[in-house]
């Protein structure tokens, strides 16, 4: 193993990225170290360069999907050990930030070893998608930031909200912070037997998220009147929860507007629902999103999902997005962020594969 490795470094806040080695780090007791196969962007980085959001420690190391082999294990990890598959969240730290050839990570929730039947860079495309849905509908035991639904991986969850309508705003855009969390919120509502299961795209995605178990795919330039329409054509049922991957002032006044009474809003950003309209409906609630599955509030649910995570790709009922792999190793990303700021990227995931870094 190397002691050097390459990684793409923001040298300042809202400064340019830059290709340099830094040293390849040792794992700590509880820790691993990974070989970084597959790293997949998301709009969260560009955003962090482009208005100095998140990260306040400079030089910094962004990324926050991977996948890859581990390289070695901490002395008292005993789950994974060296040439495990893994895929993982990171991005807690520059050790864990997945634009760089190897990452340090906790041997806990933020790995899960992965089935040979999907690629390192299909498995790069999962881990945030998944832990924004997965966390904002599914983290009962969270004290907030989540509908608190019981997860359709664990026991008894499977089918529980059947013949029970959602609605899924976002389609396959990569306009929200988590890039495309739409795809995996309709596998686990599946999941968890909602139907129908409604969500908004462009018509051109429309095959694609109905073979991920969406019910109806309605336009995504429906106006709220119109979506109010459009969703009571299909059930007369109250909507309890709707998902908003987007997370814009208009998706999520539209997503308040179909509410039951006492229904949820979970949207991937911050609250900007008006709040004469809240006033109004004093009983619905907008929940947002934080999906790092290192939040403490987070851990059972993250620890569950990791757990149950293996089976459920094996046998297709979570699956990878579609990705487009970038030339040049980290050398890609710049231009792969360009055109996740010009919302030029739909249904699917940009990845890199760092050790093709020259």
């Amino acid at each position: 193993m190397p002691s050097q490795q390459k990684a793409l470094i923001l040298r300042s806040k809202q400064g340019e990225f830059a290709l340099e080695d830094i040293p390849v780090p040792a794992p700590g007791p509880h820790q691993i170290l990974v070989k970084v196969e597959a790293a997949a962007l998301n709009p969260l980085d560009w955003k962090i360069q482009a208005f100095g959001v998140m990260r306040e420690t400079y030089p910094a190391i962004l990324g926050f999907d991977g996948a890859g082999v581990v390289e070695a294990v901490g002395a008292e990890v005993q789950d994974l050990v060296k040439g495990d598959r893994i895929l993982f969240q990171g991005g807690h730290d520059n050790n864990s930030s997945t634009f760089q050839q190897y990452v340090l990570l906790p041997a806990g929730v933020s790995a899960k070893v992965f089935p040979s039947t999907v690629t390192y860079d299909e498995a790069a495309s999962i881990p945030v998608g998944l832990s924004a849905a997965a966390l904002g509908l599914f983290s009962h035991y969270a004290p907030s930031g989540s509908a608190k639904l019981y997860p359709p991986w664990e026991e008894g969850g499977r089918g529980k909200y059947v013949n029970q309508p959602i609605v899924i705003l976002g389609g396959a855009s990569s306009v929200g912070h988590y890039g495309t969390p739409v795809v995996s919120s309709i596998q686990l509502a599946e999941l968890a037997g909602f139907s129908p299961i409604i969500t908004t795209a462009s018509p051109r995605n429309a095959d694609l998220l109905k073979s991920l178990g969406a019910t109806h795919v309605l336009d995504r330039s429906l106006t709220a009147d119109a979506l109010g329409v459009e969703v009571a054509k299909i059930t007369s049922q109250p909507f309890e929860v709707v998902f908003d991957a987007v997370g814009l002032p208009a998706t999520q006044n539209s997503a308040f507007d179909i509410l039951a009474q006492e229904g949820q809003l979970v949207t991937v950003r911050q609250d900007a629902v008006g709040e004469a309209k809240k006033a109004v409906h004093p009983g619905k609630r907008v929940i947002q999103v934080y999906g790092s599955l290192a939040v403490p509030y987070h851990h059972k649910a993250a620890a569950s999902l990791c757990a149950a995570l293996s089976s459920l790709l094996e046998e297709g009922a979570i699956k990878p997005m579609r990705v487009e792999v970038l030339p040049g190793g980290l050398a890609g990303i710049v231009s792969g962020l360009e055109r996740l700021k010009d919302n030029q990227v739909s249904a699917a995931k940009l990845v890199v594969r760092p050790h093709e870094t020259r």
